[in-house]
């Protein structure tokens, strides 16, 4: 009877998106022959993510919560998140304020790291879907506001999503390892250090960088893209 109950399918379409993604991420390398402002805004948009420990932490604990739940959570929360955070991502490339953005980012980390670090398994998962949304709205939404001038803000979006879903997966193959008593232990661990990281994000969001300081931590580039990617929101699309 164990030979006619199929497998589960998910690992194998995870696998298959991981490596969609990878191609994607390569889109900017293969194209040279379009405008640089096309390119530029691509590739300033896949970076962005990166270019902070608080964007980076929330995304990743959103993939490593969704591996300790299992399907159909580990698609569901990183599927919610990035959808949100395209419509974060829009209402700032059009100039939309959003209060607490960067309160609701250190609010993410600490809660979603507090949700790996307790392993939380709740019942019903519309409220994680709803957390993991209103968390990518604040995500997005900072995202939009920093789109580098003159570049597309189509593109941009692109990029940052696809980046975004590239943490996500980040976080569910590290995620898979709860299936051993060890890897349970060690993600509640990360699952800390992520809150703990969290705690920091906040106090950094409630003492405000003054005129002409170096910028916090966070908020330093790792990734250099072309043009300022702190530069706020210029044009939605083409100029």
């Amino acid at each position: 009877m164990s030979a006619l109950i199929p497998a589960p399918r998910w690992p194998g379409r995870l696998a298959r998106l991981g490596v969609a993604a990878a191609l994607l991420a390569s889109a900017p390398l293969a194209q040279a022959h379009i405008e640089h402002g096309e390119a530029g805004g691509f590739a300033s948009g896949f970076h962005h993510p990166w270019s902070g420990l608080d964007h980076i932490a929330a995304m990743v604990a959103v993939g490593l919560w969704g591996a300790q739940l299992g399907a159909p959570a580990v698609w569901l929360l990183p599927v919610t998140f990035p959808m949100v955070m395209a419509v974060g991502g829009f209402l700032g490339l059009i100039g939309v304020p959003l209060p607490g953005v960067e309160i609701g980012i250190g609010l993410s980390a600490l809660l979603l790291g507090m949700m790996v670090c307790g392993e939380v398994k709740p019942k019903q998962l519309w409220w994680p879907a709803v957390l993991v949304g209103v968390f990518g709205l604040f995500h997005g939404h900072a995202h939009g506001t920093e789109l580098p001038p003159g570049q597309n803000g189509l593109l941009y979006s692109m990029g940052f999503v696809l980046a975004t879903g590239t943490l996500h997966g980040c976080g569910i193959a590290l995620g898979l390892v709860h299936r051993w008593p060890a890897g349970r232990v060690a993600l509640r661990v990360g699952g800390a250090v992520i809150a703990l990281g969290g705690v920091y994000f906040l106090w950094v969001a409630a003492h405000p960088e003054p005129e002409g300081a170096a910028p916090m931590p966070t908020k330093q580039a790792w990734f250099a893209p072309s043009g300022d990617a702190t530069a706020p929101a210029a044009t939605v699309g083409r100029s």
